[in-house]
């Protein structure tokens, strides 16, 4: 077994990594429509898909959202969105392989078909039931509200690329359930189906190894960080070792 310390701006890459390799996704960027709706991880993700196509020279992340959570002391509106949001690029689109630049998932939502792939991310993760929430603060339910019925309608693969640092504990029905009642200021919350991948999966994904969190935090840029236990055989130990160490110096993201 070997133990590993994998900041959350790493651990956003190898989920980037890892959906880039996984099956469906590849599926459906050959043949399909795959809708990579921006947030912040899914920036990772989106880097990943376009270089595998060939097409990352225009991406820029740091734009690549529509609402972030940002520190009390950073100037923002209360919804925790940029004062500033001119530089949203929309969502990515990918079909046949080819980047639909300036589609959001609302142009395309509807056109959905079996087989295409939906990619969001969340703001909760139940880690033991495997299940994740988004923060709602569109009276529509954003991207999300549009992602939904291509999901129970079409049968269109919804993946939720979510990272370790938003693990909750509770359940998340329950949450919703407190979140939700009419009166309680804030965001409201969604539990939403869909495959999870956290950085756990991504590892598995990638080299087969099986991995735990043990332990989590640290300062100094470390803070959010998970402490990971991976075991295996011999190959996918190293194989895991190799992918950790490449995306160790992944830098914080920046706006």
């Amino acid at each position: 077994m070997k133990q590993f310390v994998l900041t959350p701006a790493a651990g956003k890459r190898l989920i980037g990594k890892a959906v880039a390799k996984h099956p469906g996704v590849l599926t459906a960027l050959k043949g399909g429509t795959v809708v990579v709706i921006a947030g912040t991880t899914n920036g990772y993700v989106a880097e990943e898909l376009l270089a595998a196509t060939g097409q990352a020279q225009d991406f820029r992340k740091g734009r690549f959202f529509r609402g972030i959570i940002l520190p009390p002391v950073r100037p923002k509106k209360e919804d925790g969105r940029l004062p500033d949001e001119s530089g949203f690029p929309g969502d990515v689109v990918i079909r046949e392989g080819v980047w639909q630049k300036g589609k959001t998932i609302f142009d395309v939502a509807s056109d959905l078909q079996e087989g295409d792939v939906i990619l969001k991310g969340a703001n909760a993760l139940d880690l033991e039931r495997r299940r994740a929430a988004i923060l709602i603060g569109h009276p529509q339910a954003g991207t999300i509200g549009a992602s939904l019925p291509a999901y129970y309608g079409r049968r269109v693969r919804l993946i939720i690329p979510v990272g370790l640092e938003k693990r909750i504990s509770g359940n998340l029905d329950d949450l919703a359930h407190e979140i939700n009642e009419p009166g309680v200021q804030g965001p409201r919350l969604l539990p939403v189906p869909g495959e999870i991948i956290t950085e756990l999966d991504a590892i598995a994904l990638l080299t087969g190894a099986q991995t735990r969190m043990i332990a989590a935090g640290g300062v100094a840029g470390a803070e959010g960080s998970v402490w990971l236990a991976i075991s295996g055989e011999p190959s996918q130990e190293k194989d895991a070792a190799a992918l950790l160490l490449s995306v160790a110096g992944e830098p914080m993201f920046e706006l």
